[in-house]
């Protein structure tokens, strides 16, 4: 007798495994050339898994990903480590068609590294002007990229270029990504600040769909994880530790971040919640020891939930609602639930949840919100006069000196269900 099921096509693709290591592997090499060949390879198959052998890879760019891709380390064994960074100020006038650059040291570029060049139309770094390129050529002091780049560059406007990049990125409009089992080091001593809205050790913009499981950014001289306008982003098993600025950092317009399992510390901040982020979620995670606050929400971030996350020894504010600007861009309908919120504040005015200005409909609800005797996280919640429909409720507070604190109370609130 004839099997008839097996007569049904067979269309199911499955897909490659590239294995790139040091000494072993389909590809072998010790930079990112290697890397974003075996990506680039999967790309041109419509997508598969870049499994990456232990090993301490040297990144002089960013591993550019695309669509239907899967990076895959192994675990804390594989590690991309950003080179030590150059910059040098340009001599000659750039001009946005333009699409080479002359530098007053070509010392410590290559062919092959990522750069950023950035003009200031302000004092300090006020009105600054950013291109991200590649250099392809080099003639002495005339350096090559790979493309126009599309904004001036001139002398009058302090015009630098510098080795500058994220250790992960992607063109906009890449989507449907996977990263698992990496580390990624931005070896912060040897590079310089970079702001979170263009870099970080992850640097992704209009990109959506994407999930990273069990990756750690670590010691990068700015954000550790940054994403602008990208949608449906899923962080489980994550960690985020010692970066300059930001540990998570879902920016402008981000739709439906998802945090789980994550811990993040040793940042300025632990998850920065930045423009219009709405509808995310951050559970079970561990948001503690940064330098600033634990957890941020701002300008239209709304109907974020914090749920099962412990929120420790953050230096100025455990949980800050920043104050929006007006009433329509307040953070409204978040919710604070059954976390541990404790030792915050200490470097300040020891608030464990601080709700500023015009911020509506927060509900703080089933936290166990303590001081563990040091006499560093003095007030539970504090609430400004403008906000409203704050509700507190079933919360534990422990050797708190005021539970719930409104602006320009004469007396505390020892417990409250409804503050408005």
């Amino acid at each position: 007798m004839i099997d008839l099921s097996t007569n049904r096509p067979m269309t199911d693709r499955q897909e490659m495994v590239l294995t790139v290591g040091q000494d072993d592997g389909d590809l072998r090499g010790r930079d990112d050339k290697i890397l974003q060949a075996g990506a680039d390879y999967l790309h041109r198959l419509g997508g598969g898994i870049l499994q990456i052998l232990p090993g301490e890879y040297t990144m002089h760019n960013a591993l550019y990903l695309h669509p239907n891709l899967t990076v895959r380390g192994s675990g804390e064994a594989t590690v991309l480590k950003k080179a030590a960074g150059v910059l040098t100020k340009l001599v000659r006038d750039s001009d946005w068609y333009e699409a080479q650059v002359e530098v007053e040291d070509p010392g410590g570029f290559r062919v092959g590294c990522g750069v950023m060049l950035r003009s200031y139309k302000g004092e300090g770094n006020a009105g600054m002007t950013v291109v991200k390129d590649t250099v392809t050529a080099m003639d002495g002091n005339v350096i090559s990229l790979s493309k126009r780049m599309i904004k001036n560059m001139w002398l009058g406007e302090r015009a630098t270029l510098a080795t500058v990049f994220p250790i992960l990125t992607a063109e906009e409009g890449v989507h449907d990504v996977t990263i698992e089992d990496l580390v990624l080091d931005g070896n912060r001593e040897e590079n310089e600040e970079i702001n979170g809205n263009y870099s970080g050790a992850v640097f992704l913009q209009q990109c959506h769909r994407y999930t990273f499981r069990n990756v750690t950014a670590r010691n990068h001289n700015g954000d550790g994880f940054s994403f602008q306008v990208c949608d449906d982003f899923v962080y489980e098993n994550c960690v985020s530790k010692n970066n300059a600025n930001l540990g998570f950092h879902p920016g402008s317009g981000s739709q439906r971040p998802q945090f789980r399992n994550c811990r993040s510390t040793g940042n300025s901040q632990g998850i920065f919640f930045c423009w219009g982020v709405s509808d995310g979620v951050a559970e079970n995670c561990d948001c503690s020891e940064n330098r600033d606050f634990g957890i941020s929400i701002g300008h239209r971030d709304t109907d974020n939930r914090i749920v099962g996350c412990r929120i420790e020894r953050n230096h100025k504010v455990g949980v800050l609602f920043r104050a929006p600007l007006s009433e329509f861009r307040g953070a409204h309908r978040n919710v604070i639930e059954s976390c541990v919120i404790r030792d915050n504040g200490f470097a300040e005015k020891g608030y464990g949840i601080e709700i500023r200005g015009l911020t509506h409909d927060v509900e703080i609800r089933n936290n166990q919100i303590e001081d563990s005797g040091e006499g560093k996280q003095k007030v539970g919640v504090y609430i400004e006069r403008e906000a409203c429909g704050t509700v507190v409720e079933g919360n534990a507070f422990v050797n708190i000196d005021a539970e719930v604190q409104e602006e320009d109370e004469e007396e505390m609130i020892v417990a409250s269900d409804t503050v408005s």
